[in-house]
């Protein structure tokens, strides 16, 4: 049985591996294209949501997800969610459609061949031991705000290897952006991605996954000096629902 299972895991990655990069190589004219400016990027945008849905949905996996609230069109949010997977990025992408948002990442994703190529030029890349590198990641999301954009960042600023972890401690990133440019926090639950698609090899199988997109964190008419609490209030609600999808 074992054997089988392992069988299974290499096939599986393989596949995931394949329908990322053949994807992206299909619609290579299109991206370079959508890439080249500012003005362009919701362009990219929408070829970037069609990608993730084939490689989500064609990896065996369906979502369920209760929306508390919902995004205005065409505003700019901050987008946060608990991260345990490659497939929290598709499902980021699947889920918000109408609010184009650039991703903050970390920036190995940008040595993989033929996603890397578009990944860094697409997001903002960090390298959370570099203190340079952190202002420089703030900074440039803070002229994509400008821009009108919406900004997705990961708070937990990494996945933990202690698989015990169900919603690690929030960097202050996130928060600080959000308050400083008063736009509204949303805050999302992925559930069982950590056992579905982990990124671990030899582990994860097809499954449905569930989502609360919680009710919208205001940031108006607060200051720095609110960022813990800010910051508290967005994990307490993440993990308390978390915990209920365990």
């Amino acid at each position: 049985m074992r054997l089988v299972k392992i069988a299974f895991w290499i096939l599986w990655k393989i596949w995931f591996y394949l329908l990322m990069t053949v994807v992206i190589i299909i619609m290579s004219p299109l991206l370079i294209l959508t890439i080249s400016s500012d003005r362009t990027y919701p362009y990219f945008f929408i070829l970037a949501r069609f990608w993730a849905r084939i490689v989500f949905f064609g990896m065996g996996f369906r979502y369920q997800v209760e929306w508390q609230q919902k995004p205005e069109k065409g505003k700019s949010y901050m987008l946060i969610a608990n991260h345990t997977s490659m497939m929290d990025i598709m499902l980021m992408l699947i889920l918000i459609k109408d609010n184009p948002f650039v991703f903050v990442g970390k920036q190995e994703l940008a040595k993989l061949p033929i996603f890397g190529f578009f990944y860094k030029r697409t997001c903002i890349l960090v390298d959370r031991g570099n203190s340079q590198s952190r202002m420089q990641a703030i900074k440039s999301a803070e002229d994509k705000i400008k821009l009108g954009r919406s900004i997705c960042i990961f708070p937990e600023g990494g996945v933990s290897d202690d698989k015990s972890v169900v919603l690690d401690e929030f960097k202050d990133g996130a928060f600080r952006l959000a308050i400083e440019h008063q736009i509204e926090i949303v805050p999302m639950s992925f559930g069982g991605l950590k056992r579905y698609f982990p990124f671990e090899f030899f582990a994860g199988y097809p499954g449905t996954v569930p989502v609360v997109v919680h009710p919208f964190i205001v940031t108006k008419g607060k200051t720095l000096a609110d960022r813990k609490e800010v910051k508290q209030q967005a994990r307490e609600m993440m993990l308390k629902q978390l915990l209920l999808f365990k």
